[in-house]
């Protein structure tokens, strides 16, 4: 089983896609890709639109040669958006396709997106199945999906996300979601129980502490990464997506990662998994539209193509 971050916002967009290569079979996981639409104030940098682009096409690429495509949530960052034609075909064209429950879903934008993704799709996908709590044998692979877990703490006023399991021989494979360093006590535990040799999981997004999520739960969400390294049998922990949109996110980190070092592990970005900086545009932002920093997005995703094993 190989693992390979397709787009991510250490390589900035936001996005968590992600392909699994499983012998001759490929899964792509949450085929969206975005752009804050105001950040500073500001719209999205020419060198951030490039970024879109270009993850975009990635994204394509990866789902024209995949078999089975997983939605955990219904966000945009996270599933194509609805007038984006080419990406909806390129993803679900005759793909089985395995979808978080819009019916189950606890806010009203959930479901309404989760509706317009299943009319949109019904008449491109070859199968469609809520994932919600199921498992499934593909291939040599067993898949797990987790029941709803909360897209942060509990209670989160922007719903809930199913994860995936993905076991292969001794190989085994954790993708977090937006469960936001598993803030939610009932992520923790599904992560713990099934004890994966790598996952990833989506950073806090702590340029929102204290004004739109609590310093408090922040605090207690520390604790479960922190039990994720110590307690869970992953050598490679990738840690990104809303914690990366922070510029003193590595600082935020620090103890994170020396926690992992000492247990011999890491803990990294998708970026810092391939050996590439971290390509942070959002946090960016203000210093691109001033004319402060140059960046090369063509030449940082040339070097990313390399690393992507299609």
């Amino acid at each position: 089983m190989r693992v390979y971050p397709l787009a991510f916002d250490s390589m900035g967009v936001r996005s968590q896609a992600t392909l699994v290569k499983i012998g001759n079979k490929r899964i792509v996981l949450d085929p969206g890709v975005a752009l804050a639409p105001k950040r500073y104030g500001l719209p999205p940098s020419r060198e951030e639109l490039r970024a879109l682009d270009l993850a975009r096409n990635i994204i394509m690429k990866a789902c024209r040669r995949a078999e089975l495509v997983v939605v955990t949530h219904y966000h945009y960052d996270h599933h194509p958006y609805p007038d984006d034609n080419e990406l909806y075909e390129a993803c679900f064209k005759d793909k089985i396709v395995y979808a978080k429950h819009h019916a189950e879903e606890v806010t009203d934008s959930a479901k309404k997106r989760g509706k317009k993704f299943e009319d949109i799709i019904k008449s491109l996908a070859k199968k469609i199945e809520w994932a919600d709590g199921k498992s499934i044998e593909y291939g040599k692979a067993y898949i797990e999906f987790s029941p709803p877990v909360w897209h942060g703490a509990p209670g989160s006023k922007v719903g809930r996300v199913i994860m995936v399991y993905i076991e292969h021989g001794r190989d085994s494979f954790l993708y977090g979601s937006d469960a936001q360093n598993l803030a939610d006590p009932e992520a923790l535990k599904w992560v713990l129980e099934k004890n994966p040799k790598m996952i990833i999981i989506d950073g806090y997004p702590t340029i929102l502490v204290g004004w739109r999520v609590s310093k408090k739960s922040y605090t207690e969400s520390i604790e479960n990464v922190r039990k994720v390294i110590t307690d869970a049998d992953a050598k490679i922990i990738i840690l990104d997506h809303h914690i990366v949109r922070d510029k003193k996110f590595k600082e935020k980190i620090k103890e994170l990662v020396e926690l992992a070092e000492q247990h011999g592990k890491k803990l990294v970005t998708a970026a810092e998994y391939y050996g590439l900086e971290n390509l942070t545009l959002e946090a960016w932002r203000k210093e691109l539209h001033r004319g402060k920093m140059k960046v090369d997005v063509d030449g940082y995703y040339k070097k990313l193509l390399e690393k992507i094993k299609f």
